[in-house]
C-alpha cells in the first residue's frame, strides 16, 4: 500500500487499449465526445458509445485547464460533454447520466442496441436503473471518500461504507435476477435469453453489458487497482462477485476504454494524498457537499 505523496502528475492522454479505440474514431462524425482519459464518468458514456454502436469521433481535452471548447460545451468545464454536429449551430450536452438517456433513446431508432432491458418487462428496467441509482448515490461518493480519507480512523470508516455501498449494489443484481428470472417468471427459453442480456453480466450466460454494468464499471475497476494500490482494498469475497468482475473487465467492449494500470495510479494520487485543488469532485467530498 503506497503511503508517500510521490508528485505524480494526471495523465492527459490514453494508454493501451484506449489509446487503439482513441486512434479509430478520429474522423468527423455527427456526434463528438470530448473526455479525458482518467475520467470515470467519460468512461461510462465511452462504453455505452461501444455497446450501442453509435458512431463517434473522440476528442481528448484537459479538464483542469478547460480549453474554450469544453467550457462552451459543458458550463462547469467538466467532462464527459458531447457537441452534436448535425444541428445548426451545433448543440451539446453534458451530465453522463443524462447523455446515456440520449444514446440509449439514439440507438433505440438507430442501430437497435440496448443497454436496458427490452420494453416488454417494465419491472426489469426499473430495477436496472435502480442499481444504477444506487451507484451515483452511494457507490460513487463513497468510492471518493475512502480515496481521499488521510487518517486512519477516517480511512477504516469509509473503507467500511465503500464496502456496504459496494454490497448493495451487489445486492440488487441478484434482487434483479431472482425476481425477473426466476419465481416462474419467465414464459421460454427466448424470453429468457432477452432478459439475460438487459440485466447485464451479473446473470452467468450473457454476453452482454447492461445499463447497471456500464454506470458502475468505471469504479469497480479503479476500486480494484486504485484503491487496492492506495488503501489496501479488497473486493467483499464471494465467487460470484468474482465471476462477474471477471466478466466484466474482461469484457471486449469495456476493455477498450481502458488503459494501463498505471495511467490511473499515476493519475489517482493527488486523490490519495488529498492535495488541494486536486478537483470539483475531491472539493465537494472535502466539503460534504453533493458531487458537481
Amino acid at each position: 500500500m503506497a503511503s508517500n505523496d510521490s508528485g505524480r502528475v494526471y495523465h492527459t492522454q490514453c494508454t493501451g487499449d484506449a489509446l487503439k479505440t482513441v486512434e479509430a474514431h478520429q474522423s468527423d462524425q455527427d456526434i463528438t465526445l470530448f473526455g479525458s482519459c482518467f475520467c470515470p464518468f467519460v468512461q461510462r458514456v465511452w462504453v455505452a458509445f461501444e455497446v450501442l454502436e453509435i458512431p463517434y469521433k473522440y476528442v481528448e481535452v484537459d479538464p483542469y485547464k478547460k480549453p474554450k471548447e469544453l467550457v462552451e460545451l459543458s458550463p462547469k468545464g467538466l467532462v464527459p460533454a458531447l457537441k452534436l454536429n448535425n444541428y445548426t449551430p451545433p448543440r451539446a450536452l453534458n451530465e453522463s447520466t443524462v447523455i446515456l438517456e440520449f444514446l440509449e433513446d439514439l440507438a433505440a431508432t438507430s442501430t437497435k442496441k440496448t443497454l436496458l432491458p427490452l420494453p416488454f418487462n417494465p419491472y426489469a428496467r426499473a430495477l436496472a436503473r435502480l442499481a444504477a441509482d444506487h451507484v451515483s448515490r452511494n457507490l460513487v461518493p463513497t468510492f471518493y471518500r475512502y480515496l481521499q480519507a488521510q487518517d486512519s480512523s477516517a480511512q477504516i470508516s469509509a473503507g467500511k461504507d465503500f464496502h456496504g455501498a459496494l454490497e448493495g449494489f451487489f445486492g440488487i443484481l441478484e434482487r434483479a435476477e431472482n425476481e425477473v428470472l426466476g419465481q416462474g417468471g419467465v414464459t421460454g427459453e427466448g424470453e429468457a435469453a432477452m432478459l439475460r442480456r438487459g440485466l447485464g453480466l451479473w446473470v452467468e450466460g450473457s454476453e452482454e453489458l447492461g445499463w447497471a454494468d456500464v454506470v458502475a464499471a468505471p469504479w469497480l475497476f479503479r476500486a480494484e487497482m486504485v484503491l487496492t494500490h492506495y488503501r489496501g482494498f479488497q473486493i467483499p469475497e464471494g465467487a460470484k462477485t468474482k465471476a462477474y468482475l471477471e466478466r466484466l473487465f474482461e469484457h471486449p467492449k469495456f476493455k477498450a476504454t481502458c488503459s494501463t494500470e498505471q495511467l490511473y495510479l499515476d493519475s489517482y494520487e493527488r486523490y490519495a494524498f488529498n492535495r488541494p485543488n486536486t478537483s470539483m469532485v475531491a472539493t465537494a467530498i472535502n466539503e460534504g457537499r453533493a458531487l458537481p
